[in-house]
């Protein structure tokens, strides 16, 4: 949330904030997603003064980790919090002493990520199986989730992973799947390379079961 002149202003001293991103990199909306979209190898939690601006503020403790290449939104956001844990651990004390850091952001580093709203959750087959599973993991629990449609149904996929036993083996189009058993089922998609999809669920109530073998995701 974005905290007004009158809230910071209830807070002589300051009022200090957490940011899930690597401030001054990734100011603004949606940081755990596109963290996950952008394919970050390291990202930061921020504790920092608010001051006008988005997420502009002196940096009051930052602290790095890694972000794993099968990294979801609930993962990392738990993360998050271990960090954020952390971090007030260690601010508690600093701001005790009269002390406290406030190092300004480096402007010239400075990126803004935008608002994202569930349909940027809609999924395009004919981009590669790797950035349709970084869609899938950014845009999982605790959010909206990844979805395509199939015969006028949304489906939500949940999770998924490569699956590398398809390639070349299958001739399919991006959206079509290519196998399916009772664990789940793997779609095509535009380089050729699949995905397996472990979890998903449709919008609408009925059927639990996967499409159907060759069935073309994203029509209809």
């Amino acid at each position: 949330q974005i905290c007004r002149e009158p809230l910071c202003a209830v807070a002589r001293r300051g009022a200090i904030g957490y940011h899930p991103a690597p401030l001054p990199r990734l100011r603004g909306r949606a940081a755990i997603p596109w963290t996950i979209l952008l394919d970050e190898k390291i990202t930061a939690g921020s504790l920092f003064w608010l001051a006008p601006g988005v997420d502009a503020g002196p940096i009051l403790l930052q602290r790095f980790f890694h972000v794993a290449p099968d990294e979801t939104a609930a993962s990392l956001y738990a993360g998050h919090m271990r960090v954020l844990d952390r971090l007030v651990r260690e601010a508690v004390p600093l701001l005790a002493s009269g002390r406290p850091p406030r190092e300004p952001q480096d402007e010239r580093h400075a990126t803004w990520a935008a608002k994202r709203t569930p349909a940027d959750g809609r999924i395009d087959w004919t981009r590669s199986a790797q950035a349709v599973w970084r869609l899938v993991r950014a845009v999982g629990r605790p959010y909206p989730g990844a979805f395509t449609s199939w015969q006028g149904r949304r489906l939500i996929l949940w999770q998924a992973a490569p699956w590398p036993q398809g390639g070349a083996r299958h001739a399919a189009m991006p959206g079509q799947v290519v196998a399916r058993d009772a664990t789940g089922f793997a779609v095509r998609c535009g380089d050729g390379q699949d995905l397996w999809v472990e979890a998903f669920a449709w919008a609408e109530a009925g059927s639990d079961a996967p499409p159907r073998l060759h069935a073309r995701l994203g029509e209809g």
